[in-house]
C-alpha cells in the first residue's frame, strides 16, 4: 500500500492563507455614511482595496486545496452508494464525526474487482476537488480497496457466493469421466511449463489418447474470455472430433496471476460446457473458481494427465485377464455341450427310431377310431333332433290340414279368398285340395 503522509486538510494554515491574500486589497470609498458600527467594524479591519466575490474566493480555495491535497489516504465507510449508468460511482465516505462525498470516475471503477456495497469500509486513495457551482469539496477517488481484506479475496469471495446462490457448483450437476478416455482437448499456454508437465505424464502412461492443444492466454487482460471462446468452440466441434473431455491448466503463480480463472465469464463457461472439464490450474495449494465449477478439480497439471489416464501395462494386465476369462467361458460351454450331445446320442428315439415310431403310430390310431366313434354319435344326434323339427313344422304346414278335407281358395293374385263378397261375376279362382288345384270362374 502507498504510504504518502500527505497531512489532512489544515484548516487553521488555510485560513491564515486566506487572511493573507485578503490583507493585499483595500475596499473602496464610500459615498454614503455607514452606521457607527458598520464603520467602526471597517475601521479595526485591515484595509483591503477590492472585495472578492463568491466565484473569486471560492476559486482561490480550490486552487489551494487541490495543490494541497494532490494524493491522500482516506478510510471510511460507505454510505449513499450509486452505480451510474455512465460507470461513475458516487457515494459518501462518513464515521462517526463527519462526511466527505466521493466519486470514482468510470477509468478507475473499471478496475475494481469487487462489488462495492452500504455499510463497507474502506481504504481510498484520491485528490481533493472543489465542485465550484456549490462551493462543496469532494473527494476525486483514484484506487481503494476493503478494509481488512484484500480486493482480490473479497472479489473471490463475492463472486464464489454468487454463483454458489445459482447451483454452479453442486455436486449434483458435475459429470463423471469416462472409464476409457481416447480423445482430450487442453486449453493452456502452449509454451508454458505445465502443458510439458501434462504431456510427459500423460505419454509415459499410454500412447493410446490423442492430445488436442487449444493455446490461450492464461494471465492478463482477457485471458477469461480467451479460454471461455476456446471451450465453446470445442463444444460446437465435439460432432466431429468426439471429444471425452477438456483440461483447463497453467502453472502456479500469485492470486493476481490467476485471477483469469476466477472471472465470472469463464467460470459460467466452464458450467456450461457439455464436455466434461477438468480443472488443473496452479499448485496443490490454489484454489479457483474454475476448481468449484469444473466436473473434476486436480491439484496439479501432472495429476490431471493420471486422473485422465490408464497405465498401458494396467491395460495389457487387464486384456489377459479377459483373455484367460473367455477361454474358461468357452470352455465351460464346450463341456456342457459335449455332454448334452453325449445324453441325445444315448437318447431312444435316436438309438431306437422304429420302436419310437410303432407307439406313435399306436396313437394315431387309437385316436383314429375315437374320432370315428364321436362323428358317428354326433351324426346321430343330428339326425334325431332334424326329424323332430320336420315333423313340428309338418304339423303346422297348411298342406296337412288340406289332408283332412279342406280347400283353400285363392284369386289369380295369389291372395287368399276368406268371403264371397271378396268375389264378382266372372273372376278367376283357383281352389287347391290336398292333391292338386282347380280352377274355376264366378257366375251369378
Amino acid at each position: 500500500m502507498n504510504t504518502n503522509t500527505t497531512p489532512f486538510f489544515d484548516f487553521d494554515s488555510t485560513l491564515a492563507k486566506l487572511k493573507n491574500l485578503a490583507s493585499e486589497v483595500t475596499p473602496p470609498q464610500s459615498d454614503t455614511a455607514t452606521s457607527s458600527a458598520s464603520s467602526a467594524a471597517f475601521d479595526q479591519a485591515e484595509p483591503l482595496s477590492v472585495p472578492l466575490s463568491v466565484s473569486e474566493l471560492t476559486q482561490q480555495v480550490q486552487t489551494h486545496m487541490e495543490s494541497q491535497f494532490e494524493s491522500v489516504w482516506v478510510v471510511g465507510q460507505i454510505s449513499n452508494l450509486t452505480y451510474h449508468r455512465s460507470g461513475h460511482i458516487y457515494l459518501t465516505l462518513k464515521d462517526a464525526g463527519s462526511q466527505l462525498p466521493a466519486i470514482v470516475w468510470k477509468s478507475s471503477a473499471s478496475r475494481i474487482k469487487f462489488t462495492l456495497k452500504d455499510g463497507m469500509e474502506i481504504v481510498c486513495r484520491g485528490r481533493l476537488s472543489v465542485y465550484v457551482p456549490h462551493g462543496k469539496y469532494q473527494l476525486l477517488i483514484e484506487d481503494l480497496q476493503p478494509k481488512g481484506i484484500g480486493p482480490l479475496e473479497l472479489a473471490f469471495l463475492q463472486l464464489r457466493d454468487k454463483l454458489a446462490s445459482e447451483g454452479l457448483f453442486d455436486s449434483a450437476r458435475k459429470r463423471r469421466l469416462q472409464h476409457s478416455i481416447r480423445r482430450v482437448a487442453v486449453i493452456t499456454s502452449p509454451s508454458g511449463a505445465a502443458v510439458k508437465d501434462f504431456l510427459q505424464i500423460l505419454t509415459r502412461r499410454t500412447k493410446l489418447i490423442d492430445v488436442l492443444i487449444l493455446p490461450a492466454k492464461v494471465q492478463g487482460d482477457g485471458a477469461a474470455a480467451e479460454i471461455a471462446s476456446a471451450i465453446r468452440r470445442v463444444n460446437q466441434l465435439n460432432t466431429q472430433s468426439n471429444i471425452d473431455c477438456i483440461v483447463l491448466t497453467r502453472g502456479g503463480g500469485s492470486m493476481e496471476d490467476l485471477w483469469a480463472f476466477n472471472e465470472e465469464v469463464l467460470v459460467r463457461s466452464v458450467a456450461a460446457s457439455a464436455i466434461p472439464i477438468v480443472s488443473a490450474v496452479g499448485h496443490e495449494v490454489d484454489v479457483t473458481l474454475c476448481d468449484f465449477a469444473a466436473d473434476v478439480r486436480a491439484a496439479t497439471p501432472s495429476e490431471a494427465a493420471e486422473r485422465i489416464s490408464r497405465e498401458d501395462t494396467d491395460r495389457h494386465r487387464e486384456l489377459r485377464q479377459t483373455h484367460r476369462r473367455l477361454n474358461d467361458l468357452i470352455e465351460r460351454r464346450l463341456r456342457i455341450a459335449s455332454e448334452r450331445l453325449h445324453s441325445l446320442v444315448q437318447h431312444p428315439i435316436l438309438r431306437r427310431p422304429e420302436q419310437v415310431l410303432e407307439g406313435r403310430r399306436y396313437m394315431l390310431g387309437l385316436q383314429e377310431e375315437r374320432l370315428d366313434r364321436l362323428m358317428t354319435s354326433r351324426m346321430r344326434l343330428l339326425r334325431d333332433h332334424l326329424s323332430k323339427i320336420a315333423a313340428s313344422l309338418n304339423a303346422l304346414s297348411p298342406l296337412s290340414i288340406l289332408g283332412r278335407g279342406y280347400t283353400l281358395t285363392e284369386n289369380v293374385e295369389g291372395r287368399v279368398i276368406r268371403r264371397a263378397d271378396d268375389l264378382q261375376a266372372g273372376d278367376l279362382i283357383r281352389t287347391r285340395f290336398a292333391d292338386g288345384v282347380v280352377e274355376s270362374r264366378c257366375v251369378d
